[in-house]
């Protein structure tokens, strides 16, 4: 999920020239780094929300790598951090698997690695998970400075449950695909949080409707972190009819509350067994009629017993 880095509002790129950096001491003093992969969070949008750790890594790694380099230089020139002729790398999908046995040789001569995503936590809807595992394979020391990540920041500005959340991603492009995915997350027992284009919002939203319900309580969280944030809480129905005529930008994170709870009488699941039993195999129609009425799958599954019995 990509987002624009953003100076903090007292320290726009103007300032630079008069201002120290935000945290010139890192470039003055530089710790010593561990040796190991160390994923680091960035900013989803204001340049301050960075960590002292992740800056202190940026300052003291022997190697850089990120989804995206000028992104990551950027960063560095706000806060005052040179690179001083140290390799920064670009690792993203189209060159993971060319670039995996560089840092894996790195890694095995004792250096420390730096890997930032474009914005965020790295691993999530992220390039960087084939290689945090590899490294685990290969046995070399991998380490995580937490900090930004959009799936939280949208999680605590919906107003929604947060005790069980569900980070579902991008749904898919198919259509048959997304409708697979969004039928079996509606029957989840949790808050769920997806990522969306502003090109493709409209579309996702009235698909929900279809499938989830337009009384489903949601929150569109948009340009979190930045100057023109915008956060709607309202029915999934609502939120159709609020955006209908608007053009949305930036990147957009979708919070959606779990379905209302389902009691489901001895009637409709013997008839819901009857059908699905008539349809598929007993294995395939317990996990059919668990997640369409919402009962425990032990519940369903002596039920689906008994009646084989009976039969």
């Amino acid at each position: 999920m990509k987002y624009l880095l953003m100076p903090s509002p007292d320290h726009t790129p103007d300032d630079n020239a008069t201002t120290p950096p935000l945290n010139a001491h890192a470039a003055r003093h530089a710790r010593p780094v561990p040796p190991g992969l160390h994923l680091i969070a960035t900013p989803i949008g204001a340049a301050r929300d960075i960590t002292l750790h992740a800056l202190d890594l940026l300052a003291g790694a022997d190697m850089l790598a990120a989804e995206d380099t000028r992104s990551l230089r950027k960063l560095m020139e706000i806060h005052g951090i040179p690179a001083n002729g140290r390799p920064v790398l670009a690792y993203h999908d189209h060159n993971g698997a060319a670039m995996r046995p560089r840092i894996i040789a790195a890694l095995e001569a004792g250096k420390s690695i730096v890997y930032a995503s474009e914005a965020g936590t790295p691993l999530v809807a992220d390039p960087g998970f084939q290689l945090a595992r590899e490294v685990v394979a290969q046995g070399h020391a991998l380490h995580s400075a937490p900090g930004p990540s959009a799936v939280l920041a949208a999680l605590t500005l919906a107003g929604l449950p947060s005790d069980r959340f569900c980070f579902m991603g991008f749904a898919p492009a198919q259509a048959s695909a997304r409708q697979q995915v969004l039928t079996e997350a509606a029957a989840i027992p949790a808050t769920l949080i997806f990522y969306e284009s502003p090109k493709r919002i409209h579309r996702f939203l009235n698909e929900l409707c279809e499938v989830m319900g337009k009384d489903r309580q949601a929150a569109l969280c948009r340009e979190m972190t930045k100057k023109h944030q915008e956060v709607l809480r309202m029915t999934l129905g609502e939120m159709v009819s609020e955006l209908a005529a608007r053009t949305l930008k930036g990147e957009i994170a979708l919070v959606i509350d779990r379905g209302a709870a389902v009691t489901a009488s001895a009637d409709d699941l013997d008839a819901a067994l009857t059908k699905a039993l008539g349809e598929m195999t007993l294995k395939e129609a317990v996990a059919r009629v668990t997640a369409d009425l919402g009962l425990q799958r032990r519940v369903v599954y002596q039920a689906a017993l008994a009646k084989g019995k009976a039969q």
